[in-house]
């Protein structure tokens, strides 16, 4: 499939707590995407640093690393076209209060401290964060038997 791509959605411990994991799942599948790995894990406070590296330097970086910490989160890669920009679509702006109804966000959370979900915003930091939090044999490669029924040309 031409401009296929990956990215990374993370569910984050409210949301894993709030029993949003099937729902967020549905979103994307019901959308077309294809799920290429899945995980429950619970990374150390060296991982998660690495992962919000890019935010070290701001006034909520200690908090959100604490609150990152706090329980388990589903890491996953999804696949399909266009699917860093759409991901992100589906997850809603990254304050909840401003995200549309229908979103993930916008119809699962009010605080942008709880916030439900990490995506990628960019090719670049999905690769970068796939490569962060799987091995390259945890990554499934599979035809999509629905594909024919969600692309055009495939």
């Amino acid at each position: 499939m031409s401009n296929s791509e990956q990215t990374f959605i993370a569910i984050k411990p409210d949301g894993v707590q709030r029993g949003l994991v099937g729902p967020i799942l549905s979103r994307f599948e019901n959308r077309g995407f294809k799920l290429a790995a899945m995980k429950l894990t619970s990374p150390s406070k060296e991982h998660l640093e690495k992962h919000y590296a890019d935010l070290a330097g701001k006034p909520f970086f200690p908090g959100l690393i604490t609150y990152m910490l706090s329980g388990p989160i589903v890491a996953m890669v999804w696949e399909g076209r266009d699917v860093v920009k759409t991901g992100r679509t589906i997850l809603g702006a990254t304050n909840p209060l401003a995200s549309a109804p229908g979103t993930i966000r916008g119809d699962f959370a009010i605080d942008v401290g709880r916030n439900v979900c990490h995506g990628s915003d960019s090719v670049e930091s999905a690769q970068k964060e796939i490569a962060l939090w799987f091995k390259p044999e945890e990554i499934s490669t599979y035809k999509q038997a629905s594909a024919a029924w969600i692309y055009e040309k495939v």
